[in-house]
């Protein structure tokens, strides 16, 4: 086992981890606003250059898990450095290219970078005592939602009064920044369990998610019961059945499925999935219903950068959330927490249900959903710690931040098939009736309820002593 060899202040460490995941956050909302002019600049189908966004997000749920597994074995601080690395070099990929090609590829490896969320969350919880530990996460937690609120004003700025390029450079430079903040102030490694990668077990995940994933975010797309989206979905089911049946028979599997099938840890991930699912929602419907022309009825008119400027108060109270979610969850304990993030989410869309004719409702509405979002993802990693083993930390809340991904990507398909098919012609283009977003916030809050239910069942007994941690084989 390897020992700290300095100890930076926790403060620091805690600060470094946060502007990292705040910079990978950031990354699922940095082509946001330039969606509709894509076409255009990349001269590509829409259909294609629906890849730039759809892509990141694949890529994302199949890392993150295996990034988790890698950063317990071989060290979560240097399995940091070679997301960020993989940010840079995607974004410079981007930046440098005019391409559909070269940006789907640079949009890709920005999508890599994910796991540096989870990675933080397990990091926190090798150096920082336990008095301090609730609070950090709860803050880390928080920038999954953070990031992408916060930054999409910015992206928007830079989208309307610069050269797109533009965006993908100071991306680089981000990573680069998260980079030099990771070397002074996040320590060496505390706990390294050594043993080998899963190579099976990691392509078989990848393979299936991708299957089950394309189903879900291009499904509409292709149609739904077309060849192409029932096989996508036909090899995603098959290949992790087959993947589960190895995983549990193989000595040193990619994620022990025995842990992962601990109600405690079970039913936090998939209240996950409706957590991601009503998060992301709120990101399709919101910023659509405020660019709308009036003229449609159902819009306000708003520019895109005034839209991003009313979507970024609830990263905001993520943000200023976070401590004392913290200080709420050592009082209350994590589950009580989650039922009430949860719940708050239910209430936001009930909210923008009966009040929605001012831009002020849609801004307080998304305001509640980042109350619950602070709860929940402040108490969804805390859950997840108490149940499973120190040395398995790393790949456990990259497999919570996998479920959640399951969510945010079902949220774009369905939010997005949902508009488009409750559409009416409006100056030559196709847009969504006021009935569409109704419709819309209706799913949210049967996703936000079952989470809630699912909360509630959540085995609240002390969770099982997890085994000791592995020493690191000898080199």
């Amino acid at each position: 086992m390897t020992r700290l060899s300095r100890r930076p202040p926790g403060w620091a460490t805690v600060g470094a981890l946060a502007f990292v995941g705040l910079t990978s956050a950031f990354m699922f909302t940095l082509v946001v606003p330039l969606q509709g002019e894509l076409p255009e600049l990349l001269h590509a189908s829409r259909e294609d250059t629906t890849w730039v966004v759809t892509i990141t997000l694949l890529v994302a749920a199949v890392a993150t898990p295996i990034s988790g597994r890698l950063g317990d074995m071989y060290g979560k601080r240097r399995v940091v450095f070679v997301l960020l690395a993989a940010l840079i070099v995607g974004s410079l990929v981007a930046a440098l290219s005019s391409s559909i090609i070269g940006v789907i590829i640079g949009r890709g490896l920005q999508g890599i970078t994910t796991g540096v969320i989870p990675l933080g969350i397990a990091i926190m919880r090798d150096v920082l005592p336990p008095a301090r530990l609730g609070t950090a996460v709860a803050l880390m937690s928080a920038t999954m939602g953070v990031g992408g609120a916060v930054g999409m004003p910015l992206a928007a700025l830079i989208a309307e009064n610069a050269d797109w390029h533009a965006l993908f450079w100071m991306s680089a430079g981000l990573g680069a920044l998260g980079i030099a903040a990771v070397v002074v102030a996040v320590p060496e490694d505390t706990l390294i369990s050594g043993g080998r990668l899963d190579v099976v077990g990691a392509i078989g995940l990848a393979i299936g998610l991708t299957g089950l994933l394309l189903f879900v975010s291009r499904g509409a797309d292709w149609g739904w019961g077309s060849p192409l989206a029932l096989g996508s979905m036909g090899v995603g089911v098959v290949v992790l059945l087959v993947w589960g049946v190895y995983q549990l028979r193989t000595s040193d599997p990619l994620v022990d499925l025995r842990v992962a099938a601990r109600p405690t840890v079970l039913l936090t991930n998939l209240a996950a999935i409706g957590m991601g699912f009503s998060l992301f929602g709120s990101n399709v419907t919101f910023p659509q219903l405020l660019e709308m022309p009036r003229e449609t009825g159902a819009g306000f008119g708003l520019t895109m950068l005034e839209a991003a400027i009313c979507i970024m108060p609830a990263g905001l109270i993520m943000m200023v959330l976070s401590p004392l979610s913290g200080k709420l969850e050592r009082v209350f304990g994590p589950r009580p927490l989650f039922t009430v993030g949860t719940s708050s989410i239910v209430i936001a869309y009930v909210f923008v249900l009966l009040w929605s004719s001012e831009v002020w409702h849609i801004v307080v509405a998304n305001a509640i959903i980042g109350v619950g979002i602070a709860f929940s993802f402040a108490a969804m990693p805390m859950i997840i710690m108490g149940a499973v083993p120190a040395h398995e930390t790393g790949v456990s809340n990259g497999l919570n931040a996998l479920f959640r991904s399951v969510g945010t990507s079902s949220a774009s398909a369905v939010m997005g098939g949902v508009l488009a098919a409750m559409s009416v012609e409006h100056e030559g283009r196709a847009v969504p009736t006021a009935g569409a977003f109704a419709t819309c916030f209706w799913i949210a809050i049967a996703a936000a309820a079952v989470a809630t239910v699912l909360t509630l069942l959540i085995p609240r007994g002390p969770c099982p002593e997890p085994r000791p941690s592995l020493p690191r084989p000898s080199e």
